[in-house]
């Protein structure tokens, strides 16, 4: 095992000693081989590392790594000086094109599947300008440079709730671009600010870590900044390069950087091109979920199993000002553990807007485990598109998102403990199959069956089709979870003609069964025959012990449900320390419940399958979001803490 060493103040010609550093990561990775070790010291380096191999097993990794306690930051971006004044404000430089090879940031649009143009303003582009790191946004023309409008707040797309614009300033700062046969034009208003002595930096590269091809497995990442990078929009159906992932690998560990300003996504660990690239878009002739569909198979018929793709590790990384996502993937993320990260501020700029946003933002999630991540200030936090199987969101903390959690027409079975959703949007369930067991939610909760998409599952543990069905609505396990509140015009406002309103608590059950054998005796009881008689009836709600407060009302067929009065809980951040802060009235302390696991819930019906863990053994929920273990045969609160109790309360939970 070798370590090659790069430094700022080394030569490409060195031998990647300590006494002979390389300069570039990139002449490091172009030697680098199973075992070995880059280490990168302190400064700044402007390249798209591209590793040339992988490592060969788990103990035979290539690491990338920043020297200890050194600085090291990779960027996507290069430095801009020659600015001449273009009146007023405005400042304009000319950049020749040879800077960019073959990918121009100014010419690339934002387009893609499910990109949602209003077609009254132009198409965004994949550039930005940076004022001392902070992003600019893109004008239509020179004129609107001259003359940008402050916004203070923004209607949510989704919602349709008004929401405020983070930093108003922000929008004061704006570019155009020309792209011209031998250079590109960058209009910028700076609002004051000189340009040729501030740091002004543009887009350059599509990416800062990111293979040029496919299968490099067993790549460890640790301990840099990366940021800046033109990356562009990545829907299920397309490839999906970010600033940083494995690009169709196995294996890799992510941990211990600080990852912002992607244009579109920060971590990719999702599809390749081959299955297909936005097909929906280029081609118009079938829907994009048609194309997703395809997807799927076609990535069966290149490898897409446990033993070629996916097992990523992501932890402990500060993932902040993204378009479109903190972490995104499709088919690539499978048995893939992301933890320990705090995630902020993705799709909150609002320069651009379509359907692929999120904090975490996975489709095909299949045994991927989301533990323990702090997710705030995202227009949605986190979001399971099909094929949530398996996966397991457990010990999170959710707030002042405008929506916490979406998971979507999957079929589980897929387990939701612990976690702390305290955003005025709490929980979406546009799926069936799922255990929800010692939560605390804040917000709404929105049950909609989809009966126009059938989506797949598959054989437990395993990247193997095993069917397709439509979201009936039910078959999902609700187990001593705590409510306080949720109000559906504050979550929502003005929902979408056709759509269900959301709810304050579990009534959006009301229609559905409350046992197995009810559901039996309603399809008995239809006179139609065959499939038909299973279209219209709602699946099982099985659920029990849950607390209700603060307006909070429970499924009409649940057992054992405990419904109290006022109560309040707030999630409260002091620096980088949070804690939820509680008014919990008397008759809280008498809902207690012993630890349950995964023998002690039904089983997801159309998957056939378990709440099991990885290794097929029954799932273990027994743990706090806090880390404390709970005891067989004790009882513990309601909720995602054990040490929860009635009355004022002040806890810290990250």
């Amino acid at each position: 095992m070798t370590s090659l060493h790069v430094a700022t103040t080394g030569s490409d010609d060195g031998d990647g000693s300590p006494e002979r550093p390389f300069r570039s990561i990139n002449r490091a990775a172009a030697l680098a081989r199973p075992g070995d070790t880059v280490i990168v010291h302190a400064g700044e380096y402007r390249e798209w590392v591209t590793p040339r191999r992988g490592g060969l097993s788990d103990n035979r990794r290539i690491t990338y790594q920043a020297a200890d306690g050194e600085h090291v930051v990779i960027k996507g971006s290069e430095r801009i000086t020659g600015w001449e004044n273009d009146g007023g404000t405005v400042w304009r430089a000319s950049v020749p094109n040879t800077l960019f090879g073959d990918f121009n940031p100014y010419a690339e649009e934002l387009a893609g599947d499910w990109v949602v143009h209003d077609g009254k303003e132009p198409r965004k582009h994949l550039g930005d300008v940076y004022l001392n790191g902070l992003s600019f946004y893109e004008a239509g023309s020179r004129a609107e440079v001259s003359a940008p409008e402050k916004r203070t707040e923004v209607i949510d797309n989704w919602t349709s709730v008004t929401d405020r614009v983070r930093n108003p300033e922000q929008t004061l700062l704006v570019w155009y671009a020309e792209v011209g046969t031998e250079t590109t034009t960058i209009w910028a208003n700076f609002q004051g600010a000189d340009p040729n002595t501030e740091l002004v930096e543009i887009n350059v590269r599509r990416s800062v870590f990111y293979p040029l091809v496919p299968h490099l497995d067993y790549i460890t990442v640790r301990g840099f900044e990366l940021a800046q990078a033109a990356t562009p929009w990545t829907p299920p159906t397309a490839d999906q390069p970010g600033l940083i992932g494995p690009n169709w690998a196995k294996g890799w560990i992510i941990e211990d950087n600080v990852i912002h300003d992607a244009k579109c996504s920060a971590i990719s660990i999702g599809k390749e091109a081959s299955t297909g690239h936005n097909w929906a878009t280029e081609r118009g002739d079938k829907p994009g979920y048609q194309y997703q569909l395809e997807a799927v198979f076609s990535a069966r018929q290149i490898g897409w199993d446990r033993e070629h793709i996916g097992s990523h590790v992501i932890r402990r990384n500060h993932i902040y000002d993204c378009g479109q996502n903190g972490i995104v993937g499709h088919l690539g993320c499978v048995f893939s553990t992301i933890e320990d990260n705090h995630i902020h501020h993705i799709a909150i700029k609002r320069e651009f807007y379509g359907y692929e946003i999120g904090g975490i933002k996975l489709h095909a999630a299949i045994d991927v485990e989301i533990r323990h991540n702090r997710i705030h200030d995202c227009s949605l936090g986190t979001w399971l598109d099909w094929q949530t199987q398996g996966t397991r969101v457990s010990r999170n903390v959710y707030h002042d998102n405008n929506r916490d959690l979406f998971i979507e027409v999957s079929h589980g079975p897929y387990l939701v403990d612990h976690n702390i959703l305290a955003s005025p949007a709490s929980l979406e369930l546009w799926s069936q199959g799922g255990a929800f067991v010692n939560n605390l939610l804040c917000g709404t909760v929105w049950v909609e069956p989809v009966m126009d998409r059938a989506t797949p599952y598959h054989r437990p543990h395993s990247t193997q089709v095993a069917g397709y069905a439509f979201i009936v609505g039910g078959d999902d396990r609700w187990i001593g979870n705590l409510f306080v509140g949720g109000d559906p015009d504050t979550a929502y406002g003005a929902l979408p003609e056709g759509m269900s309103p959301a709810c304050a608590g579990t009534v959006g059950y009301d229609a559905c069964p409350a046992s197995f054998e009810e559901y039996l005796q309603r399809i008995d009881e239809q006179p139609q025959g065959d499939h038909q008689k299973f279209l219209n009836i709602k699946q099982a709600v099985y659920a029990r012990s849950n607390v209700y407060a603060a307006g909070a009302r429970p499924f009409a067929g649940e057992r054992d449900p405990v419904t109290l009065g006022g109560a309040s809980a707030t999630v409260v951040t002091e620096g980088d320390e949070v804690y939820l802060v509680t008014d919990l009235p008397d008759g809280f302390d008498g809902a207690g419940l012993a630890p349950i696991g995964g023998r002690d819930l039904q089983r997801a019906r159309f998957a056939d399958a378990e709440f099991e863990e990885r290794d097929g053994t029954p799932a273990v929920i027994d743990t706090d979001l806090t880390g404390l273990r709970k005891e067989q045969g004790r009882t513990y609160a309601a909720g995602p803490l054990a040490g929860l109790t009635a009355g004022s309360g002040r806890l810290r939970v990250w």
